[in-house]
């Protein structure tokens, strides 16, 4: 009776132990990842509001590039580093540089500045993964422990860029192996993406959320028109993840040389904006965003361009992430597809943000939440059914090549393969 009473609360006293542990931990990655997530989210918007006062900037976008190269190549950070990087060492023993946290921030920042088509996760995975790596060696952690804390920040400066703790929770959770979620990691993540989510509130960083302007009731029709817009997003968020690998595959191969591959990846932007006689492709394009959702107001091909623009920017070499494009490729698409299925135009692009950030991502848990944290709860069925379809229909592609797809998507089957990079 001792021995079981003995031995009942040593168990009580590792549980509290774990979770105290995990209490501190997560309060320190989550403080300082949302200190940096929201100096980070400062620079972006401030970047971006400067080249919109002077459009000129887009013209210096080829030696922006060049400064990038040069800042990578002579920190000697220039081959196997970026988010696939951070997704891969959750899962293994490897390191995340410390100095990748530095590169991405102002790689990020300069490619914004002059006019990129890029977003900003890929550099709060980055910059969360550096955090978290950071932590974990000063505290020394043993490796399964790394692999939480490596977590702990990408969930915690995504949330902070967000305003999404929720989704950068679970994001964080699902992004590493599709199939799999790492609950032991549930805590230390909810608790770092909280934090540091208060912490871009006091920064004065607002969330994005929209006030849709009107939800459709669950019908049978809603609901088929719902499935055929997340078939189609799950088609396109395939064409855009081969887009993207495809486009770097052909600048390494046509130019060996990053400095060259970049500059001229820059003239092709530059380029097009002149021709186009637009800026809405260059940067985040928050403002088509809004358009599109609060206005249901698209034009049919804005989806396509953002597509070329985003794949050229990243596969030549520039820095930044892809989900916003996403959410930008998503809105304008699913905006189109409302006036076609006879559907509400505005609610269509919310729908095709979260289809289209399901396809590319792998992650629909994360998407649903997505949903409930830039929309509200209502029509949260017609949500989840967007995302479910697109997860199923996308099969095995997805913007991460370090990403793994641990169980089939179609049966219960242990598969454990890297997501595709071409057809």
């Amino acid at each position: 009776m001792f021995d079981k009473l003995k031995q009942k609360t040593m168990s009580a006293n590792e549980y509290v132990k774990t979770f105290v542990k995990w209490m501190f931990l997560a309060t320190i990655t989550g403080g300082f990842g949302g200190i940096v997530g929201s100096l980070f989210n400062m620079c972006i918007v401030y970047v971006t509001k400067m080249r919109n006062k002077n459009s000129w900037l887009i013209f210096l976008l080829p030696l922006g590039g060049l400064l990038i190269v040069f800042l990578y190549r002579i920190c000697k950070m220039d081959k196997n580093s970026g988010t696939n990087n951070v997704i891969k060492s959750v899962r293994s023993e490897e390191d995340v540089p410390f100095l990748l946290a530095p590169l991405i921030f102002i790689g990020t920042t300069v490619t914004h500045l002059f006019g990129g088509s890029v977003g900003r996760e890929g550099a709060a995975l980055q910059l969360g993964g550096s955090i978290g790596e950071m932590t974990g060696k000063l505290i020394k952690l043993n490796e399964n422990d790394m692999h939480i804390i490596r977590m702990c920040g990408m969930s915690s400066v995504f949330s902070a860029l967000f305003g999404t703790p929720l989704t950068a929770t679970f994001f964080a959770l699902e992004v590493i192996s599709v199939g799999i979620i790492h609950y032991s990691a549930f805590i230390p993540c909810l608790l770092s993406a909280v934090l540091s989510y208060k912490v871009s509130l006091l920064f004065g960083i607002i969330p994005e959320t929209y006030l849709l302007p009107y939800i459709p009731l669950l019908s049978m029709a809603s609901f088929f028109k719902t499935i055929a817009i997340g078939i189609v997003c799950a088609v396109v968020s395939i064409i855009f993840c081969v887009g993207i690998f495809g486009t770097n595959k052909l600048f390494k191969k046509w130019l060996r040389n990053p400095y060259l591959r970049i500059f001229v990846g820059g003239v092709i932007i530059v380029a097009l904006t002149f021709f186009l006689g637009t800026t809405d492709y260059n940067g985040a394009g928050m403002n088509v965003i809004d358009r599109a959702v609060l206005e249901g107001k698209a034009l049919p091909y804005a989806f396509l361009l953002k597509m070329i623009f985003t794949a050229i920017t990243i596969g030549c070499g520039f820095k930044g992430g892809e989900i916003v494009p996403t959410l930008f490729i998503g809105a304008t698409l699913g905006c189109v597809l409302g006036g076609l299925l006879h559907f509400n135009p505005a609610f269509s692009a919310a729908l095709g943000m979260v289809g289209m950030f399901c396809g590319v991502v792998n992650c629909p848990i994360a998407s649903v939440l997505l949903s409930v944290e830039l929309f509200g709860s209502g029509g949260i069925v017609l949500f989840a059914t967007v995302a479910a379809v697109s997860y199923m229909m996308s099969g095995y592609y997805g913007l991460y090549s370090g990403q793994k797809i641990v169980y089939s998507k179609l049966r219960t089957e242990f598969i454990n393969i890297y997501t595709k990079k071409e057809y």
